[in-house]
């Protein structure tokens, strides 16, 4: 049982560290001229392909929900059929 502890532990010394291990170069003086530049593109798909794919497909689910809502309304709003 000892063992595993120590193991244990020495896994988590390992594997858990503050340093990184390769340097990250930092594009935020990029990305903050690409979003506030006035280029009449809303600030939601400025980020590219990805943000225009993400956002239709969010209206897609939304309008669909909205008339599969109003399916179900209008379906319990109706009088059941009497055998």
């Amino acid at each position: 049982m000892w063992r595993n502890l120590l193991a244990l532990r020495q896994i988590s010394r390992r594997t858990i560290s503050t340093a990184s291990r390769r340097q990250i170069e930092n594009r935020v003086a990029e990305k903050q001229k690409l979003f506030q530049e006035d280029n009449g593109i809303p600030v939601h798909l400025k980020g590219g392909v990805m943000d225009v794919l993400l956002y239709k497909i969010t209206m897609g689910i939304a309008v669909l929900g909205t008339g599969y809502a109003l399916y179900e309304l209008t379906v319990a709003s109706l009088p059941k059929k009497q055998k």
